[in-house]
């Protein structure tokens, strides 16, 4: 199919759109995509509103169309509005120019991650809307601020809110991964996110000199030590080929600073770890090996956290979670090879989980390459429409779940 022949689909066009608005981090501009969705709520006679749960310039939006019985906990689809810096001079087409080739390739930021799926939710409800569809639950769709930043300023302190109480949300979803096999990976757990700093103190001095007990001597024995441990966790994923990259934890050292001349040994030291502990792993228990591991080096080493988040429990996915059997028998009657997972990274429905909220991450693109915060970021127009497809079904059956299921 012709580029020319996209250019007239009007869903195609809507994404387009979005995709065209530049919310990129390190300073994004929400506004222009409050006007955006602003249109598309009077296009689709949804009522609209706008929270700011941490500060002006961090909104979270929230369109919704009420259920029969709005009694029942409702559904929330949500997505976020932001999106992850780029490097123009790495790509071959303007990164917030959404052009489309002649292979239907859409290319711009966000077209994976994850403005697709919010523009999918909408073409979705609005196909539904005028096949004259009308469900039992009451359907959220947001569009939160600040995901790419770890959700700080958005869904992180919006789920603590009364506004976000009087949603009376009982299931959410969010986004996925892409997938470059015919699998669609949904993911129903994320692994704590924990980022590790090692101040670690030690005796300065001339370096001509053979001091003890300097800080890089405890640096090295500290790097050894998480080193140790991230090559175990290797092994595991390497010696069973039915575990994924999610069902381990990481290790990956991502900062090291320190020292004031090459000729002087430093009074201090600082190592930083990005650990994504996984979801067997005892957080009490993996603090106390990093405490051990500090007085084996020497002492005079202190642990401070970026992030240390708490191990929430993962949205079941058997029979009694009536949410996931309606999302399950949607994808079994389109035909689609779902593969349960832990995802790797971190998104906003571990917020939704933390406070006891079920929620799916998935995103309808398989035989994609994996592309999000990559140089050329695209998305197949058949693909994303056929993900319109599909969420029409899956949205049908999960609002669409009589039992009140809390």
């Amino acid at each position: 199919m012709s580029a020319s022949k996209w250019e007239s689909d009007e869903e195609i066009q809507f994404f387009r759109e979005y995709l065209r608005i530049p919310s990129v981090h390190p300073n994004p501009n929400y506004e222009p995509c409050l006007e955006f969705l602003d249109r598309q709520a009077k296009q689709l006679e949804l009522p609209m509103k706008v929270y700011y749960p941490a500060d002006e310039q961090n909104p979270v939006v929230v369109l919704t169309w009420q259920g029969l019985q709005p009694e029942l906990p409702s559904v929330l689809l949500n997505s976020h509005m932001d999106v992850v810096p780029v490097f123009p001079e790495n790509w071959t087409h303007p990164p917030f120019g959404a052009e489309i080739d002649e292979e239907g390739r859409i290319f711009a930021r966000g077209t994976q991650d994850m403005k697709c799926v919010g523009m999918q939710y909408l073409a979705a409800i609005r196909a539904l809307k005028r096949s004259g569809a009308r469900f039992r639950r009451t359907i959220h769709i947001s569009f939160v601020a600040d995901e790419e930043m770890g959700g700080k300023l958005g869904m992180r302190p919006f789920v603590h809110t009364d506004d976000f109480r009087a949603l009376n949300v009982g299931f959410g979803m969010d986004e996925g991964l892409a997938s470059p096999t015919a699998e669609f990976p949904v993911f129903y757990a994320e692994r704590s996110v924990w980022r590790v700093y090692f101040h670690i103190s030690g005796t300065s001095g001339h370096g001509s000199l053979l001091l003890s007990n300097t800080a890089g001597e405890k640096l090295n024995y500290i790097v050894g030590k998480m080193m140790a441990y991230r090559k175990v966790q290797v092994q595991r994923l390497e010696n069973n080929p039915e575990l994924c990259i999610g069902d381990v934890t990481t290790i990956n050292l991502t900062k090291l600073e320190g020292g004031v001349q090459s000729n002087v040994v430093p009074p201090l030291l600082m190592v930083c770890f990005d650990c994504r502990l996984a979801l067997d792993v005892d957080h009490q228990e993996f603090e106390a090996t990093l405490q051990k591991w500090c007085a084996e080096a020497g002492g005079g080493i202190e642990l401070t956290y970026e992030q240390k988040q708490p191990r929430v429990l993962p949205t079941p996915i058997d029979a009694s979670n009536h949410f996931w059997v309606a999302f399950k028998k949607a994808t079994d009657n389109l035909g689609l090879a779902i593969k349960p997972q832990i995802f790797t990274g971190g998104t906003d429905s571990r917020y939704l989980r933390q406070v006891g909220i079920p929620a799916l991450g998935f995103s309808p693109m398989n035989n994609t390459p994996v592309l999000l915060h990559d140089h050329d970021e695209f998305l197949q127009a058949d693909t994303y429409l056929r993900g319109v497809q599909i969420y029409q079904k899956i949205i049908s059956n999960i609002a669409n779940v009589g039992c009140v299921c809390v």
